[in-house]
């Protein structure tokens, strides 16, 4: 339980150690023990109505470096050109980019690389100025225990045709949880478009900490998209949020469909004049599973435009909770932050809810929500039923019909495509239906 008792001293000794036999540089030790003090006085991330304080995300409080298999990784997809960074558990498989990039000074490497290779970016960045280690006890545990990740640096003015892909794999064939983090920095004037695929291999359960930070400086157009499918035996904290500057561009695309209980928190926050951000979330839930999602836009600058759009399947006994925030602060005069978020139940067991939630100091804005929560149309079932398709595909062309609006609008189709496929495999894997 998250709740148990620990001896803090004694953990900070022993993370001292493998963190100095790891080769770590001060900086980033000494921020582990920080995070570990810290731990001790914050309270558990706050999820409106929704309980996870009994789930296993901290029942380890070791540091351990091991070497994974590669061999884990074998059938990833690898295409001609294709600009990738793998790395199973604390493992980096391949890191494949460009020369033509690396010359412009676009950096793509693992996490503590970054540490210890570019402290200037990493020392100033890493959780001080989008995600702060003492917003949470959560928070603090990912510095203090962070194991695996990837740091990405697009200088100003670069533009990256092609998507950046990072294939994240939890090794869950040992006992040890995933504490991974990706650090982005989009300089003014940067654009791209950035993959993650979350993935288990192994049988072990363990927790997995996924954390993303994004700087999106002026003027940058960055889109980033997730396809998370952690393992059945697998409680997962998904913490991501992105800083954006003036006239800053960045957009969300995830489907999350996780085997295994989720917390889910992601967050825009538009600092600057003319930020525009869209956030669009898939969620598909399965058995007795339960994921609980914060969706969450924070309009600081004047004239900043967000949008939140989520979809989530419920099938058997399982539980969604979708929370969309739209927090407009004092002074963000023409700010616009519009929400839209729809559950679909198709079973009688399954449980649903989507609570939009508005906070306004500003007066001159535009602020909307939308949000239903129902069970499946059975007219619709009967009419294709009626036309010779039998139950279970029926239901998934209704299911696909509900998630359509959402996948539609993500623009690449490479990463629509994944999701529409993941989406099937869950669906088709063993699901009945009631």
């Amino acid at each position: 339980m998250i709740s148990a008792v620990q001896d803090y001293e004694a953990i900070k000794t022993a993370v001292e150690t493998a963190a100095n036999e790891h080769g770590e540089p001060h900086w980033f030790v000494e921020r582990r023990l920080a995070a570990i003090d810290a731990m001790q006085d914050l309270a558990l991330p706050e999820m409106k109505r929704y309980d996870f304080h009994r789930w296993p995300l901290m029942d380890n409080m070791e540091l351990n470096f091991r070497r994974s298999d590669k061999s884990l990784a074998d059938g990833l997809p690898k295409a001609k050109n294709q600009i990738r960074f793998v790395q199973v558990g604390q493992t980096t498989v391949a890191v494949d980019l460009p020369d033509e990039l690396a010359d412009q000074g676009v950096i793509l490497t693992d996490i503590f690389s970054a540490f210890r290779e570019h402290p200037r970016l990493t020392e100033k960045y890493f959780m001080e100025k989008v995600t702060n280690y003492k917003e949470n006890k959560l928070t603090a545990y990912q510095q203090a225990f962070l194991n695996a990740g990837v740091f990405l640096y697009v200088p100003k003015g670069v533009e990256i045709k092609r998507p950046i892909e990072a294939y994240l794999i939890q090794d869950s064939t040992v006992k040890q949880p995933m504490v991974s983090h990706v650090l982005i920095i989009a300089e003014e004037n940067s654009q791209f478009s950035f993959i993650q695929h979350l993935n288990t291999k192994g049988d072990e359960a363990n927790a997995a900490h996924c954390m993303v930070e994004v700087l999106s400086r002026a003027n940058s157009h960055v889109h980033f998209s997730s396809v998370d499918e952690l393992g059945e035996h697998t409680y997962s904290f998904l913490h991501r949020r992105a800083n954006l500057s003036r006239n800053a561009r960045f957009d969300w695309a995830i489907g999350i469909v996780n085997d295994q209980n989720t917390l889910g928190d992601i967050t825009s926050e538009l600092i600057g004049e003319g930020a525009h951000s869209e956030s669009k979330v898939i969620a598909v839930t399965t058995g007795k599973q339960s994921n609980g999602i914060n969706n969450r836009v924070v309009n600081r600058g004047k004239h900043t435009t967000a949008n939140i759009s989520q979809r989530g399947v419920l099938l058997e006994k399982s539980e969604l909770i979708f929370n969309g925030i739209g927090n407009i602060i004092h002074g963000a005069s023409g700010a616009n932050a519009e929400q839209e978020n729809r559950v679909l139940m198709m079973s009688d067991h399954a449980h649903g809810d989507a609570n939009p939630i508005l906070l306004i100091d500003e007066d001159d804005v535009i602020a909307g929500h939308a949000a239903s929560v129902g069970q499946v149309d059975q007219n619709q079932l009967y009419y294709l039923m009626s036309r010779g398709i039998d139950k279970e595909l029926a239901q998934r062309l209704v299911i696909r019909g509900f998630l359509g609006p959402v996948l539609e609008e993500i623009p690449l189709p490479e990463v629509r495509q994944e999701m529409i496929d993941v989406i099937e495999r869950k669906l088709e894997d063993g699901q009945h239906f009631n």
